[in-house]
């Protein structure tokens, strides 16, 4: 799987406390080479950095791709969508998530707005991975929607957006959902997969994309 070398290689992610900031610090291969410490509330990850701790690492491909089809099921894929700016874009997955997982439409759009403030989720080559914790997320949920249009995003290569890929974690959530996103990023460096992705038909081939090693 051939990599773009202009592909954004980080991920950043908002910790809540100290504690949470020192696990990422101290269960990290390599810590100190993978994780620039941004401040006390904001880490960056580089793609396809691994977590330590045996009973959160995702030990395969294989395990990964189960965990991405258990976040993103099929319903929770949209494709063609009109799309008019990242903040409708937003709105769009608190509605989808809303209807397919009973979140609250409001809640989601909130939390991904409020992560937005720290930085564009945009990674480049048309693709964003925008993402947050909430208290009313119990579990890891997804939701992925391409744009009929692309949509302006602040990426750092200027690019507008049309593959989102959105991930909503428990308010606690540390180390897996970040070998998560961190993975997500990888996979989305691929020209052939972005390229699947856009020509995809149905949400079944997306799921399958998602799906392959």
């Amino acid at each position: 799987m051939h990599s773009d070398n202009r592909f954004d290689k980080r991920i950043f992610f908002r910790v809540n406390d100290l504690s949470q900031h020192n696990d990422l610090k101290n269960n990290f291969t390599n810590p100190s080479q993978n994780l620039n410490v941004k401040s006390p509330s904001k880490i960056e990850i580089p793609i396809n950095t691994r977590y330590n701790r045996p009973c959160f690492a995702l030990s395969n491909e294989e395990k990964f791709m189960s965990l991405i089809a258990e976040i993103l099921p099929v319903q929770h894929i949209e494709l063609d969508v009109e799309i008019s700016s990242k903040k409708r874009l937003f709105e769009e997955i608190g509605a989808l998530l809303e209807k397919e997982s009973g979140l609250s439409g409001t809640h989601v759009f909130e939390c991904l707005f409020q992560r937005e403030k720290l930085g564009s989720t945009g990674l480049g080559q048309g693709v964003a991975i925008p993402h947050g914790r909430h208290a009313s997320v119990k579990k890891a949920v997804g939701a992925f929607i391409r744009c009929k249009e692309p949509v302006a995003f602040d990426a750092a290569d200027g690019k507008p957006v049309s593959l989102v890929f959105a991930l909503l974690v428990p308010e606690n959530a540390t180390g897996e959902h970040l070998e998560v996103l961190s993975k997500l990023a990888g996979k989305f460096s691929s020209k052939s997969v972005r390229e699947a992705l856009m020509s995809a038909q149905t949400p079944e081939e997306v799921s399958a994309i998602f799906s392959a090693e």
